[in-house]
């Protein structure tokens, strides 16, 4: 190639271009950071916590602790209780100690909140946190005191009274379909990162959001 001034650049000394996307380029394997899905994650444990706390004061304005109502052909029985330990009345007596560490994971999931890149993501952290806040709330702000207050529980499945299956409430709930999904995510090569995630389940979520 002939430049201005007659001189000639052959093919060996022409410039390289640069390595890597360009300024204005951002790599397509990569998703950024995405503020929309941290909302979507906060908006679904609000909720949690709302309908959690709800179904608690009407369960215990409504409820008997000494008889318990039986609903859906006795699939459910709604049997008022306290509970001092962690869900599913796991650990009585230890309440301070759910109190921490519940505060801890909470404060832990609203970090990771801000890096979800993926909508499953959003909905999975949304519901563990949604849960974990819910019972939090109660040992906050309940009998017998501050950070030691008895969680509510009035979900007894299949028997009254939680023969059958430990009691649980709404945030439990909430809390369990959370992992579980979060297990289904991590088993089906759906990470929360784009290292932990397979190529092709990479592939079809970029796929499925440029749709």
């Amino acid at each position: 190639m002939q430049t201005a001034g007659g001189a000639t650049l052959s093919e060996d000394t022409r410039p390289e271009a640069a390595d890597g996307p360009g300024p204005d380029e951002t790599p397509t394997d990569t998703p950024r950071r995405r503020p929309g899905l941290t909302l979507a994650a906060l908006l679904i444990a609000a909720f949690a916590v709302g309908l959690d706390q709800w179904t608690k004061f009407l369960a215990e304005a409504n409820l008997d602790p000494q008889e318990p109502v039986r609903i859906l052909g006795g699939l459910i029985y709604l049997s008022l209780t306290w509970n001092s330990g962690a869900a599913f009345s796991l650990g009585t007596g230890y309440t301070w100690i759910f109190t921490i560490v519940a505060s801890a994971v909470v404060v832990f999931l609203v970090f990771l909140s801000r890096k979800i890149a993926y909508p499953a993501w959003a909905v999975a952290i949304g519901l563990v946190l949604g849960g974990a806040a819910g019972n939090l709330v109660d040992r906050y702000f309940r009998e017998p005191g501050f950070a030691h207050g008895h969680v509510v529980d009035f979900l007894s499945a299949f028997k009254p009274f939680g023969e059958a299956f430990p009691i649980f409430n709404i945030a439990d709930s909430a809390l369990c379909c959370g992992v579980v999904l979060i297990v289904l995510l991590e088993l089906t090569g759906h990470g929360f990162s784009p290292e932990s995630r397979t190529p092709a389940k990479d592939e079809q979520d970029v796929e499925a959001e440029a749709a």
